[in-house]
């Protein structure tokens, strides 16, 4: 087996139900990654794709038909976040709402600890 559970990660019905969406057009046992990397107006930034598979070291989060592999690495930045999937006048994005981080930015895509 692939991975192991990523418990204390949440994943949320828009965002699962999107996520499978974006998965469907792609080869079979493709995953949705997130990812934590340096950078970003705030120090961190969270990095979202498309994998044509997960790794064995991955940690996975499954909901409703999705697929989330996250790295060992990341997956300590992530420890009880909730990834969502908003559609609103600011546009179409994933967004991570993330108690780890002590602040964020504007774009809700880099963050601080």
């Amino acid at each position: 087996m692939t991975g192991s559970p990523a418990g204390d990660v949440a994943l949320t019905d828009q965002a699962a139900k999107r996520i499978v969406a974006l998965l469907s057009s792609e080869a079979p046992g493709s995953v949705f990654r997130v990812a934590v990397e340096g950078g970003g107006c705030s120090g961190f930034q969270y990095k979202f794709a498309i994998d044509a598979a997960a790794t064995p070291d991955d940690a996975l989060v499954e909901r409703a038909g999705a697929r989330v592999a996250i790295d060992p690495a990341s997956l300590g930045f992530l420890a009880g976040a909730s990834i969502d999937f908003v559609d609103d006048l600011m546009g179409q994005s994933f967004r991570v709402e993330n108690p780890n981080a002590v602040s964020s930015c504007g774009c809700g895509t880099s963050f601080s600890l």
